[in-house]
């Protein structure tokens, strides 16, 4: 509790202080950001991570804009250690452009965001790749139509206890609406975002629970919106999956603190209009853990499922 106080308390000086406003914030431990898209420009990449106060980034970039990524981290290794690639699953040359990505220095797959189901043929064969080449898969996960993502994106997340069964070599991260909305038990793809008290026993809990290759990230709105709804249940969420979840922003502010038109935009959640998703979520949690749960979620996780150097 003296933790949270003094946490409070440098927020307040912050807000009544311009000069200390315009500082990155310090979250007492190194930051990975794993669900971080690729900008038009070096400068918007780095940019973003000092005015967040995140230590490094792991990149996500489709593999017709993966050449950037070379340079980027040959001047910034530290600041930019890893990147996932995708390309549109549904293209009969999906697997070698993903293979050619792996082979390219990529650690992973995603964000795969295509209109299919996650239990369907197009993704099976990227499950089966994964497995194969050793690498995660980074799946959107959305079954209701929204402003941002008109459709539905990897359908059936309800039904994705089979997959996480079939593929048990495959390392899945789970990111996106009906991945985080269904932390409820009584989630029927009524919103996007439900907001209110948690109801124990939702299917994500479960899997999470259930299955060792699944992990998430705590990226966008649907992460944070999830794990703001009921304070006692994220406490407990996130102690009982400290070691499967992964810190991510997915923001679409250009400097760490909310600022762009993207992220002011009629297609960002009014709540998180002007506001950069990696601060808000990484008050929320240093706010619901301790140091050490932080510590893990906000970096060693990352790093233990990546292979990277700590």
């Amino acid at each position: 509790m003296e933790r949270r106080t003094f946490l409070a308390s440098l927020g307040a000086f912050a807000a009544a202080s311009p000069a200390r406003a315009q500082e990155a914030p310090a979250w007492g431990a190194p930051v990975i950001d794993m669900h971080f898209h690729l900008r038009r420009t070096q400068e918007l990449n780095i940019a973003h991570q000092q005015g967040a106060g995140v230590t490094a980034a792991n990149l996500l970039a489709r593999t017709d804009s993966a050449s950037a990524v070379g340079p980027l981290q040959a001047q910034n290794p530290a600041m930019f250690p890893s990147w996932f690639g995708s390309t549109d699953v549904t293209k009969p040359d999906a697997e070698q452009l993903l293979t050619q990505a792996v082979k390219a220095g990529a650690k992973g797959f995603g964000e795969l965001k295509f209109p299919v189901a996650a239990d369907g043929p197009e993704m099976r064969r990227v499950y089966d790749l994964a497995a194969e080449l050793g690498v995660p898969v980074l799946i959107h996960f959305q079954d209701v139509s929204q402003a941002a993502a008109e459709g539905g994106y990897n359908t059936g997340v309800k039904r994705f206890g089979a997959i996480l069964k079939a593929y048990p070599r495959t390392r899945f991260i789970g990111h996106a609406d009906a991945f985080w909305a269904n932390i409820s038990a009584d989630y029927h793809e009524q919103d996007a975002y439900p907001t209110g008290p948690i109801v124990p026993g939702g299917v994500t809990d479960k899997l999470l629970s259930d299955y060792p290759n699944l992990f998430a990230d705590t990226s966008a709105n649907s992460a944070n919106n999830a794990l703001s709804r009921d304070p006692a249940f994220t406490v407990d969420f996130l102690k009982r999956h400290q070691d499967k979840l992964h810190f991510g922003s997915d923001c679409n502010c250009e400097d760490g603190k909310g600022g762009g038109a993207a992220q002011n935009s009629d297609r960002v959640a009014p709540r998180m209009r002007g506001k950069c998703v990696a601060q808000e979520t990484l008050k929320l949690m240093t706010a619901s853990t301790t140091p050490e749960i932080f510590r893990r979620i906000a970096w060693t996780n990352a790093h233990r499922l990546l292979n990277l150097p700590a």
